[in-house]
């Protein structure tokens, strides 16, 4: 068997939201060509913007240099259509929303449309990477790649294994990670992998602990914070992360295993089905406004 890691330069990136301009922007921050694919030519407008701050603050805080950003941006192309975007790709990294029905529609266009060699990668935070792989014709080039936000600040890369991945292609995004100055950790594909199989029960249970009435929101999130050294508690995380988004996963695990323990809070579904999502809605267990640090807890959640 060959276990050489294939050469990658240029790197194709679906979607244009959160997870998908953070790698993008890793990935041209480290002098690969990269086609950033969105259906939304508005998204992809946004997207740039965003990274082009994003890039502003890292030489703010002298972590590049300006010519290091103008080099990044130049090495970013955006594109509306799949068929465009990765006709060139060694390597292309799903990020789009954590919707397993939308994930197996693009891996399957994906293998249609994609260079026979092309490494095709999940971003996904849950959904089993050998499911998606199983839609494909090149199921030893499925895996899963998934960065932790904000991308080009967190070092963790969880590289997740399906049944049908082959020791080249792991070898290949295991040593891909170590170049953008990640730090990978090979997992092996079961419901929520490694990270959120543990981080996710815990985010339930203290909305479960909120639900319940036994402390505020302050109050959990001090707890740990102060007493067990997160630097951000579970339920200001929960925002950040997107609630619809925690939603989504613990469903995965919750289906997945067939377990109770991994049930949603209804708390946590009743405010989705709100629309109250967290940071990116505005509004979650916190409150958010745009150009403000302050962390203040949601009216709905103010004792009276």
């Amino acid at each position: 068997m060959n276990k050489t890691a294939k050469t990658i330069k240029n790197i194709s990136v679906i979607g244009s939201g959160t997870m998908g301009n953070g790698i993008a922007h890793l990935f041209a921050q480290f002098d690969y060509q990269v086609s950033l694919i969105d259906i939304n030519a508005s998204a992809l407008e946004q997207a740039i913007k965003t990274i082009d701050k994003n890039l502003d603050r890292q030489v703010s805080k002298g972590l590049l240099i300006p010519a290091q950003k103008t080099s990044a941006l130049q090495n970013i192309k955006t594109f509306t259509s799949i068929s465009e975007g990765v006709a060139h790709a060694d390597l292309i990294v799903e990020a789009a929303t954590e919707n397993v029905d939308l994930k197996l529609k693009i891996f399957k266009d994906l293998d249609l449309y994609a260079p026979t060699g092309a490494i095709l990668a999940s971003n996904t935070s849950s959904i089993s990477i050998t499911q998606i792989a199983a839609v494909t014709h090149r199921g030893a080039q499925v895996i899963g790649m998934h960065f932790m936000n904000p991308v080009p600040v967190m070092k963790l890369v969880e590289v997740i294994r399906g049944y049908q991945t082959s020791d080249e292609t792991t070898k290949t995004i295991m040593s891909l990670s170590e170049k953008l100055e990640k730090v990978p950790v090979e997992v092996n594909d079961y419901p929520g992998f490694v990270a959120n199989r543990i981080l996710m029960p815990m985010i339930n249970e203290a909305i479960y602990t909120l639900y319940e009435g036994v402390a505020g929101v302050y109050e959990i999130d001090t707890v740990m914070k102060m007493g067990m050294a997160h630097p951000m508690g579970p339920l200001q995380l929960a925002d950040f992360i997107g609630l619809d988004v925690c939603l989504a996963i613990l469903k995965v695990l919750h289906e997945g295993f067939g377990n109770p323990k991994y049930a949603p809070c209804p708390l946590l579904i009743n405010m989705v089905a709100a629309g109250k999502k967290g940071v990116k809605s505005g509004e979650g267990f916190y409150k958010y406004h745009a150009g403000s640090k302050d962390l203040v807890v949601a009216d709905k959640f103010i004792k009276s």
